[in-house]
């Protein structure tokens, strides 16, 4: 056990102990929740309508520039709607925070095992890659969640649907996020393993990968609905900056260059023009889990699966982050857009990023939901 002191322009100079040789920097501000009388919901509807209308976020027009300033007024003092799990269901928290973090480690030992080895590497389109370790994650991730509930319905990236679809319960596994970065030995991979019950996010883990050749490590992250974040153990907090200016941002893109890519790209170069930069480092449960550990103030991307999102969105919130779609409605796991953000940011980056997918949507770009199994009983 160590000591160090860790200072910042925003936050105080405080004395922290370190567990490990694994370092977690994060702001332990409290996160406060603005009171509302009426459900977010409404809020958000009536503060977002100018982007459904088509408004233009700019204009001439008076009227424009009065209903920008209202709508950004409004995101401003609105508590984003909460997109966990109002409870855990009739499993206690703790004991499926438990098995899910078993799974979520069990596939990172498989992942571990492999990683200073010569990968066989397969094909699932030009440039999409799959391993046999993908392969070999996964199965290890189901014999842990089958061996303890037997009637879950699971979905995984590799096996796809398996289980009872008359289950409250939907396991979202990726056996391994960033497997471009895993078969070249890039450090930003990860084992990701998220719970819904009855449709939203109940319990989480992301088994993040640092370090690199000959120096491999790991750090996992857990969450579990109204239990809060944490790393290695410890409380997380997302950061408290307010200003894009001062932002570390991190985006993804997808495999097809299509015309949400080339938006996204726009994305890129706007917000790396106006903040501190924008990665793209290739995991999306290593871009959210860095959004709860305050090392980035927000992430976004188009077309992202459940398996990408359903643990990395819980552990934002729950450590005081926001979640929404990139148009700025309500967020769902089956949704096809996502924006994680450190909650104070949040309406400054729909400013840019909300009117660029309402133009995509003009343009008949499917944002529909992605997938949703048939049957499965959802609270929304």
């Amino acid at each position: 056990m160590g000591k160090c002191i860790i200072s910042s322009p925003s936050t105080p100079v405080r004395v922290c102990k370190i567990r490990t040789s694994i370092q977690s920097l994060n702001h332990e501000k409290p996160f406060i929740s603005i009171p509302i009388s009426n459900p977010p919901r409404t809020h958000l509807e009536n503060g977002l309508q100018w982007w459904r209308r088509g408004v233009p976020f700019k204009s001439n027009a008076m009227a424009s520039k009065s209903l920008s300033f209202s709508t950004r007024a409004v995101l401003a003092q609105t508590q984003w709607p909460r997109i966990g799990a109002d409870s855990t269901g009739p499993i206690p928290g703790d004991q499926l925070i438990g098995v899910v973090e078993r799974a979520a480690k069990t596939g990172a030992q498989v992942v571990m095992d492999a990683v200073n080895k010569p990968r066989n590497i397969t094909y699932k389109g030009l440039t999409d890659l799959v391993t046999d370790t993908d392969k070999a994650s996964e199965v290890a991730i189901l014999e842990v969640v089958k061996g303890n509930f037997k009637d879950h319905l699971i979905l995984g990236e590799e096996g796809g649907l398996i289980g009872e679809t008359s289950s409250d319960y939907l396991w979202c596994i990726d056996p391994l996020d960033g497997t471009t970065n895993f078969a070249h030995n890039y450090p930003s991979f990860a084992v990701s393993v998220g719970v819904l019950f009855r449709g939203k996010p109940a319990a989480a883990a992301v088994v993040e990968f640092v370090g690199g050749p000959f120096c491999w490590a790991t750090r996992t992250f857990t969450a579990t609905a109204g239990g809060g974040a944490f790393c290695e153990g410890q409380r997380i907090h997302s950061s408290q900056t307010e200003q894009v200016e001062r932002s570390l941002l991190v985006t993804g893109f997808g495999y097809e260059h299509d015309d949400a890519w080339a938006t996204n790209l726009e994305l890129f170069k706007e917000f790396t023009d106006v903040s501190r930069g924008v990665r793209r480092l290739g995991a999306a449960a290593v871009d959210m889990c860095h959004v709860a550990l305050g090392i980035v103030e927000g992430y976004w991307e188009y077309r992202l699966k459940p398996w990408d999102m359903a643990a990395g969105v819980l552990i934002v919130e729950e450590a005081g982050g926001a979640v929404s779609r990139m148009d700025g409605e309500g967020f769902c796991v089956f949704d096809r857009s996502v924006l994680v953000s450190n909650n104070v940011l949040h309406s400054k980056l729909l400013d840019r990023i909300a009117p660029a997918t309402v133009k995509l949507k003009g343009k008949g770009i499917d944002f529909s939901w992605w997938f949703k199994p048939e049957k499965y009983v959802t609270d929304f």
